[in-house]
């Protein structure tokens, strides 16, 4: 129970060892939130359909798990199950859509799920739809043992109209058609003896009649009386019946309209005959107006703005546990903590670090987890959307897979999920502020929840012991648990100090607390319990610190040195995201025939702009050579660090 007053007390910082001084502590609370940036969902044009596409991050997972070739109907009915829960887990996901290892959510345009927040959408989806594919598993599979935590990925689109809708259910099942024709070819032809390079060069540069003939005439099969499910793909709908849910002393029933997800196979998702002969998807997203035959999959993808991670930076994807103070309720975790709950979230971040390389530090505290990916980082080429999606995925799918070693008498009874975000620190020095609030933040929850729980226990109810703990300080709530018997210093660190989980040399280290390196683990693998100030330091020590801001050009004389415009090109559009790069969205754009003129210019902007730059946020200037000079626009940057070549192309004279 998070108590956010609290966070304001000023005694909180003092109690915890070698932590913080107070005037830290509002640096490491204000300061690290003020770089979380929130991206919500625009509205384009007069609607906004979000989808959330998913596929499979292993390619592997197929072959290693022996699924059918071309197609395990087994494991593509696991995948519209899961389809079918996410659709009744979250009412606001309208009509749906997979084939293969992918899925389509689409929410209805008036949606205001988690406030429209794109991280939220996005990794909400894939952490649930990845716990269903966990534990519906041995259902689908029952003599096949899951060797591995399988992981998904995700994007977020916002479409400007229902006919980009259309576009993209056509393109996607356009895909489904070509993939599938071009794979049953691929395998028929294995079977029959040839190598699969041999087979792959047989179908180079045929059409889609060549394989209708080819599977007709070769292997008599006729490609449209295979499963519809295969050749079409699964579309999942909701519609509205009549449900008995209870019945009455007299024994009559009482009905009532409810909404039930279904399986449907089209032709022709896209198309406005099957569109507007279900109400319900022309109530909550529109109709379509015309058919379309083709669609450019390149007008569709303009619309998949992937927003890249500001180069430079430390990232910084923290997850939490959704609806988790139901979970633990439900599940009976011993309260104020569950030791093997907590060493459960420890024992999936380890299986992230361990997954993802560029991971180089986490921390955890009750169900939140902070992964720390390193300053150079090019993981997902740092799109946002995929490395969030990737490491929730990933931990929701180790969480229930790991259940059991944890929870040996307790069966899980719902899919958990988790939400995820990602955050850009751009110096060393706010990492280590973001990782120290967080370790206080678990301390003044700790603190209170111990409190509170020796309060419940006591006999008092839960809004009575909010009561009596409201207004009291860190040396009230210490006085209050002695009274119980309780030194709270001398609870286990991980309950007060949380959990950190790092690379040490070659190896991920991992230790408990009073106990030695597990024997049986694959490397040394160290939990450390006492995230300290100094430790902070020493993981993450000082960089060198450059000038802030430009060079100071003298306004008259020779220009010391110029810029080679090839390398402005690349050196500076690497900051830009995707999205702005296509778009051409620089305000204000400013353009200068001669690099004497924009010397010039960056001269002047350096001292209106004088105060503005800080040691912790810098702004800096984009400069690109076009055909018709220089062009000057507004772009952010982690720092004014960012090294051009230098080549003299003229001189500045006055």
């Amino acid at each position: 129970m998070k108590q956010l007053e609290l966070a304001r007390s000023k005694d909180c910082v003092h109690r915890v060892k070698d932590s913080l001084t107070a005037e830290n502590m509002h640096i490491a609370s204000s300061g690290s939130w003020s770089f979380h940036a929130t991206s919500v969902l625009c509205f384009f044009s007069w609607v906004d359909l979000e989808l959330v596409e998913m596929a499979n991050s292993k390619y592997e997972f197929s072959q290693v798990h022996e699924f059918e070739k071309p197609n395990d109907e087994v494991a593509l009915n696991l995948m519209n199950s899961c389809a079918i829960c996410v659709s009744e887990e979250f009412p606001d996901v309208v009509f749906l859509y997979g084939f293969s290892d992918e899925y389509s959510f689409v929410f209805k345009k008036t949606s205001k799920f988690y406030q429209r927040r794109a991280s939220k959408v996005e990794s909400i989806i894939v952490s649930f739809f990845t716990s269903v594919y966990v534990m519906k598993w041995r259902e689908f599979f029952p003599h096949k043992e899951l060797r591995y935590s399988p992981s998904f990925h995700a994007q977020v689109i916002s479409c400007a109209s229902i006919e980009v809708l259309q576009s993209y259910l056509l393109w996607r099942q356009t895909n489904c058609h070509t993939n599938n024709l071009h794979n049953t070819c691929l395998w028929e032809l294995i079977k029959c003896g040839k190598t699969e390079s041999e087979a792959l060069e047989l179908l180079r540069g045929t059409s889609k009649e060549d394989k209708n003939d080819l599977l007709f005439g070769n292997f008599e099969i006729n490609y449209q009386k295979l499963n519809p499910m295969f050749r079409q793909g699964s579309c999942v709908l909701k519609t509205e019946v009549i449900d008995i849910v209870k019945h009455r002393e007299n024994g009559s029933p009482v009905r009532r309209l409810r909404k039930k997800s279904s399986i449907v196979h089209s032709k022709n998702v896209a198309g406005k005959c099957f569109w507007n002969n279900h109400t319900g998807l022309m109530k909550e997203l529109g109709s379509f107006t015309n058919d379309i035959g083709k669609v450019e999959p390149d007008y569709v993808r303009s619309f998949q703005f992937k927003k890249i991670l500001m180069p430079s930076t430390w990232i910084v994807i923290r997850i939490d546990g959704c609806h988790f103070h139901r979970f633990s309720d439900v599940h009976e975790f011993v309260k104020p903590n569950d030791k093997q709950a907590l060493n459960l979230m420890n024992a999936c971040a380890v299986a992230v670090v361990k997954e993802f390389p560029d991971i180089v530090f986490s921390y955890g505290v009750s169900d939140e987890y902070s992964f720390v990916l390193k300053k150079d980082s090019h993981f997902y080429q740092r799109h946002a959307s995929e490395i969030v999606s990737a490491i929730v995925s990933l931990f929701t799918s180790v969480y229930i897979t790991k259940w059991k070693d944890f929870f040996h008498k307790k069966e899980l009874k719902y899919p958990p999920y988790f939400d995820g975000r990602a955050v850009c620190y751009p110096s060393v020095e706010i990492l280590r502020d973001y990782l120290a609030w967080r370790q206080v933040d678990c301390h003044i929850n700790n603190q209170y929840n111990t409190c509170f729980w020796e309060l419940v226990k006591s006999g008092k109810s839960k809004s009575e012991a909010q009561n009596f703990l409201k207004g009291t300080q860190t040396g009230d709530k210490e006085k209050l648990l002695k009274q119980f018997g309780i030194d709270y210093h001398k609870l286990p660190a991980m309950f007060r100090q949380g959990s950190s989980i790092f690379w040490d040399k070659e190896d991920i280290t991992m230790m408990h607390e009073n106990e030695k390196p597990g024997g049986n683990s694959l490397k040394r693998v160290i939990v450390e319990h006492y995230l300290s100030n100094t430790k902070l330091k020493t993981r993450f020590p000082n960089q060198n610190k450059s000038s802030c801001g430009f060079t100071r050009v003298p306004v008259a004389g020779p220009v010391c040195s110029t810029i080679s415009s090839a390398k402005v090109e690349t050196t500076c559009r690497s900051f830009v995201p995707t999205s702005m790069k296509a778009l051409s969205l620089w305000s204000p754009v400013l353009t200068y025939p001669t690099l004497a003129r924009l010397v010039l210019a960056l001269h002047v902007l350096a001292k209106l702009w004088k105060g503005v730059w800080t040691s912790k946020i810098r702004a800096s200037l984009m400069m690109t050579r076009l055909k018709c000079g220089f062009v000057l626009g507004c772009a952010a940057y982690p720092s004014s660090d960012v090294v051009l070549e230098t080549h003299r192309e003229e001189e500045l004279t006055g």
